[in-house]
């Protein structure tokens, strides 16, 4: 028996799921559901655990944490302080404010900490999207693949389109497709129609604004 085959051109990829996230509660006991919010609510994104860069900044400054204290230890014991530390404090006391290593010094710890505060202040996930919430202690997300990936089927259903391509961000969803055959308005009414029941049916929390365009296969040669 052969195994069964993806969509057309996403044979052996594999699909991402939905993301779930569910808030730990008092208990565990669960009513009837409450009626899926309206369209277009507004269900927050999903946040980054941003642990690479955590990590590499906790790593830092463990480092650099750890060598002065080594270095401040020797000094407390009557050891002459290291080399590095004796110049470094030379240079801080002997270099004026406008030199140019100074300046670059402060642009780069000005441009790390604005990066790390924009990190901080900013959610990530961007290829989530927020679902509607069906109970009050479970979130959903779906990536935007599996979301563009259900578009494109439902759009190969129509009649007369030979290739679909399909981008979604946060606010639109932008289809572009091919048909060889049948009136080209047609073809685009059939897609509005197919697509906005698509969009509907994905349960995203903001469905994004349809953009369809379609034409015909370019000439071979």
């Amino acid at each position: 028996m052969s195994e069964p085959q993806g969509p057309q051109g996403f044979e052996g990829t594999t699909q991402r799921l939905p993301v779930v996230e569910r808030d730990a509660g008092p208990d565990e006991a669960y009513g009837p559901p409450p009626p899926p919010q309206g369209e277009g609510g507004r269900e927050s994104r999903f946040w980054s655990a941003r642990r690479v860069p955590a990590g590499v900044t906790a790593l830092l400054l463990l480092l650099v944490a750890g060598v002065f204290l080594y270095d401040i230890a020797a000094v407390r014991a009557n050891r002459p302080a290291m080399g590095w530390r004796r110049e470094l404090a030379r240079q801080l006391a002997e270099r004026p404010l406008d030199d140019t290593w100074v300046l670059f010094g402060a642009a780069v710890a000005a441009v790390l900490g604005l990066w790390l505060l924009v990190l901080a202040a900013t959610p990530g996930l961007r290829d989530v999207l927020p679902m509607r919430r069906t109970h009050p202690d479970v979130r959903a997300g779906l990536h935007r693949a599996a979301a563009a990936l259900v578009l494109r089927d439902r759009a190969m259903e129509v009649a007369g389109i030979q290739s679909v391509r399909v981008r979604i961000g946060r606010a639109h969803a932008d289809v572009r497709a091919v048909s060889h055959f049948r009136d080209l308005d047609d073809v685009r009414a059939d897609l509005d129609t197919v697509l906005t029941d698509a969009v509907g049916g994905l349960g995203l929390a903001r469905p994004p604004a349809l953009s369809v365009h379609v034409r015909r296969p370019g000439r071979k040669g």
